[in-house]
């Protein structure tokens, strides 16, 4: 089931984005992502509309967040139901209510990037993470136009 976050899922999201985020991006320290938390508590969750997808028993399995009502802050899905639908499910979420999409991937993060293109996310943008100074391809998605 897909439905919006509460503020009482917090804490279940920060767990789920921590070991995603670690699971996801091999190359890079996990000291960053460690660094990195207290600023997507405080400032980034609360700024975005945040989406979850909760199994039967209510768990929290994934999420996504968008800020600026088209900026894709975040998507992520428990490892292990990876291939179950659940980030297209998410996905589709915000396809539905957003006309245009933009998100920022890493380089070096080829499942998320093959994700995105079966997606039809195109590359507009060729450019460097700051916090990182790791390369990243900025991609945009937009609601083609009805005949």
């Amino acid at each position: 089931m897909i439905r919006l976050a509460q503020p009482a899922d917090t804490e279940k999201i920060m767990l789920l984005w921590l070991r995603s985020t670690l699971a996801a991006h091999p190359f890079i320290e996990a000291s960053y992502w460690f660094e990195s938390a207290p600023m997507v508590r405080e400032t980034f969750l609360p700024q975005a509309v945040t989406w979850v997808s909760t199994a039967n028993d209510g768990v929290i399995n994934g999420f996504i967040s968008v800020l600026n009502q088209q900026f894709i802050g975040a998507l992520f899905v428990d490892e292990n139901i990876y291939g179950l639908g659940i980030a297209q499910q998410l996905m589709h979420e915000v396809k539905d209510r957003y006309p245009l999409l933009l998100l920022e991937v890493y380089q070096q993060n080829p499942r998320a990037v093959a994700f995105y293109r079966k997606e039809d996310f195109l590359v507009v943008n060729d450019t460097v993470h700051p916090g990182t100074g790791l390369p990243t391809w900025v991609l945009r998605w937009y609601q083609p136009l009805s005949e």
